[in-house]
């Protein structure tokens, strides 16, 4: 992993290959939405010239050493108040300033700390406040993100504590352990870093440094203790090789040295085809081409949607994005036909516990917001990470680095055909013939950008269809986090190849939905069907079951906190008690899951405290300015004392009648890899998500709006040799999709 995070380190610095930038907004933010808008590059700037000027905080440039030094670590957009946010949006108030979040760490002083900042108002700042977090909890030095210098200090560890080693490895892997290029070794570090509070002792899995090196562990993993600021104090702790465990790094050179080791000799790697690498092997049975392009998305008439900054309009749809470096993207003012649905929808974390039988695998419980997880959003690739007529957008992140940084092509934004119809209908006269035929095609906006923390890899994709249901939705896919093979492994997962075990570990992904159904006054209830047996009112005698529509008022926020383990009922209704709409039904919209999520930790235990959201399929929470997320940057490093604890949310189980309420909804998997994950574990499966879907909240449903559905009458019954088609849109849709126009025949006369 060493030499994968120098190469992060120089793209963090802005030096990049082959990178070209994405094409800029079509127009300036509307002013209303770009109080959402990210950080501009001068904006970033302006934040860390002012803190650097504070000769009080005495910052260092964050790049190079000493560790001991202060240093500001993450710059991004404060996002306003909600309150002050809706009087500038619904009531003309003033505009709400503009502020950043600074992160900064205190490491040169006798009681090292972290401490996040308020700066502003910009674009000038002039004055910066401390930033609380609920309960007023100080943030612990050791909970802070590791960051590329301390990647840097680590490599250099291994390169004296592994010195007794090199023969070893070079027998076992033809290579040693080095400043060195492809085809040496390299490491992954393992998270949480230490067992109880305070500490920082990371587990290093070592693994040959070719293409897919993560599927490449040489059976030796290490275990650093790097928590002392002066690196001359780090010290490796033991080792772990093919199996057994050892003190240090000489006892394990003395064992081979002794020829009473069990060596575990690799065969070298070949230079083409490697398993773990992406080049073509083998053949599909049927000799069919994919040598040539499949089938490819087009804009025929052109984009139907409207990109202003930040501000995104498709059909009935509105709302205004960002990117957010810790944690990802972030949507405000969801608006459908100008009516707010929510105030904000965005992703909080992401997580895997893993199981295993080495040290590394047993201990890694990988929290992704404590690794930037909103920072790593790489460039997409134009006609495979997104259509080739995909807008592009890039995204600039300050995040432990001496300026803004440009992520060439993080975001992108396209209309999807979703291959079925949103709607259709044949209607049959059971004759051969057809009354009529109408369809609507099915298509979708989707706002898509990625995250590759290390070896997984997120696409994050936000849907919008034109009947008013938002989607969210996660794939996984990317290279698995895997171990060095042992018997012993195989109750842990499966074996992959020669030497590669895959490790269970469950995916947990968090959002916040804060629902503004009609209003801020909402309430919740749950719905579910259940049975009544009773006489039947036309037989007398007989016994009529049918199932009946079971409303449950869900009044405080423990009776609408969902444990897993626990069914989930089927409808999850948020509603304006005082709005209705024409058919006497309250204005409501639901939420439906699309996920097989389940508990990684017993409650309570250790590092679950960390996650405590992970309890919940769902919980709703009275909105609070203090409860803005439900995890942090810190709670990788420091599970066991989270700064941000989820669970004092609902602890004072407020009641949720009536009320500004904010849905945090958990969904996931479980991930047991097997052979098929190799080279990459694929899409298809592997993704989770929810839906925001209107229940009662218009009175039809809003896609009659649309102007592309096809309606097609026959004319002349029973013939049916002229028909009559409606169409709102061209004839044809052009030469991309196909050269003649719409036709339809509809009989089904036997021959």
């Amino acid at each position: 992993m060493w030499l994968l995070r120098l190469s992060w380190a120089l793209a963090t610095l802005g030096i990049t290959a082959g990178s070209s930038p994405g094409p800029s907004p079509t127009a300036p933010a509307p002013d209303k939405a770009s109080i959402f808008a990210d950080l501009s590059p001068a904006e970033l700037r302006a934040v860390r010239t002012f803190l650097l000027s504070r000769p009080e905080l005495g910052l260092s440039p964050s790049r190079g050493e000493p560790l001991a030094k202060n240093t500001l670590f993450l710059v991004e957009l404060l996002p306003p108040k909600k309150r002050l946010a809706l009087r500038y949006l619904d009531q003309g108030g003033p505009r709400p300033r503009r502020q950043a979040r600074a992160v900064v760490f205190f490491g040169g002083q006798a009681a090292p700390n972290v401490t996040e900042y308020i700066v502003g108002p910009l674009p000038q700042p002039s004055s910066y406040r401390p930033l609380r977090f609920k309960g007023g909890r100080n943030i612990p030095f050791a909970s802070r993100p590791i960051t590329q210098t301390e990647y840097e200090l680590l490599h250099r560890t291994l390169l004296v504590a592994l010195e007794p080693l090199q023969p070893l490895l070079r027998d076992a892997t033809g290579s040693g352990y080095h400043n060195g290029s492809r085809g040496s070794l390299t490491f992954s570090d393992i998270a949480p870093r230490g067992l109880v509070p305070g500490e920082r002792r990371s587990w290093l899995v070592l693994q040959r440094f070719v293409e897919g090196f993560f599927l490449h562990p040489v059976g030796l993993e290490v275990l650093v203790d790097h928590q002392d600021p002066d690196p001359r104090r780090w010290a490796v702790q033991q080792l772990w090789y093919n199996g057994q465990y050892f003190s240090s790094p000489r006892e394990l050179a003395e064992r081979y040295e002794r020829g009473t080791l069990a060596l575990a000799r690799l065969p070298e790697p070949p230079a083409q085809q490697l398993f773990s690498s992406y080049e073509p092997r083998g053949r599909f049975a049927t000799g069919t081409p994919t040598d040539v392009h499949g089938a490819k998305v087009c804009e025929p008439q052109g984009r139907r949607y409207r990109l202003r900054g930040n501000q995104l309009e498709y059909g009935g749809w509105s709302l205004a994005f960002r990117l957010r470096s810790s944690a990802g993207l972030q949507l405000f003012d969801l608006r459908f036909n100008g009516e707010r649905l929510a105030y904000e929808v965005s992703v909080q974390e992401a997580i895997a516990f893993y199981g295993g039988h080495t040290p590394a695998a047993m201990q890694t419980k990988y929290m992704d917001a404590g690794w930037g997880m909103g920072s790593v959003t790489y460039e997409l690739a134009h006609g495979i990470d997104c259509p080739e007529v995909a807008t592009y957008l890039d995204a600039h992140h300050l995040y432990d680095a001496d300026g803004p940084v440009r992520f060439s092509s993080a975001i992108c934004i396209f209309e999807l055909p979703t291959g079925v119809p949103l709607r259709r209908h044949f209607d049959s006269d059971y004759q051969g013939g057809f009354h009529f035929y109408a369809g609507l095609e099915g298509q979708a906006l989707v706002l898509r950008t990625t995250s590759t923390v290390y070896n997984y890899d997120y696409i994050w994709d936000f849907l919008f269809y034109p009947n008013g249901v938002m989607e969210a939705k996660v794939h996984a896919t990317g290279f698995i986090h895997a171990t060095f093979y042992t018997p012993q492994g195989l109750r842990y997962g499966s074996r992959v190849h020669s030497h590669v075990l895959g490790n269970l570990h469950t995916h947990l992904v968090h959002y916040k939905v804060d629902l503004d159904i009609a209003g801020t006054s909402n309430s919740f209830e749950t719905m579910d069907v259940r049975f009544e047996n009773i006489s039947n009112p036309w037989s007398p005698g007989a016994r009529v079951v049918q199932p009946w529509l079971h409303r449950q008022p869900r009044r405080s926020e423990r009776q609408a906190a969902f444990p897993f383990g626990t069914a989930l009922p089927r409808y999850l209704l948020f509603y304006n008690p005082h709005r209705r709409n024409r058919w006497g039904h309250p204005r409501s919209y639901r939420i439906q899951h699309s996920s097989h999520a389940g508990r990684v930790l017993p409650r309570g235990w250790q590092e679950e405290k960390g996650v405590s959201w992970s309890r919940y399929h769902l919980a709703v929470t009275r909105h609070h300015e203090n409860e803005r997320s439900s995890s942090s940057i810190y709670g990788q490093n420091n599970p066991w004392e989270p700064v941000v604890s989820f669970e004092g949310f609902i602890h004072d189980n407020e009641t949720i009648e009536d009320q500004d309420l904010v849905a945090w909804v958990t969904v996931g998997f479980l991930h047991v890899p097997h052979a098929e994950d190799i080279p990459n574990t694929a899409t298809p499966g592997n993704a989770v998500g929810f839906f925001l879907r209107p229940f009662n909240f218009f009175d039809e449903d809003p896609s009659v709006a649309s102007r592309s559905p096809v309606i097609v009458r026959p004319l002349d019954p029973p013939t049916f040799s002229r028909v009559q088609i409606q169409r709102w849109t061209p004839a044809s849709p052009g030469p991309c999709v196909a050269p003649g126009p719409f036709t339809y025949n509809g009989t089904y006369w036997q021959e």
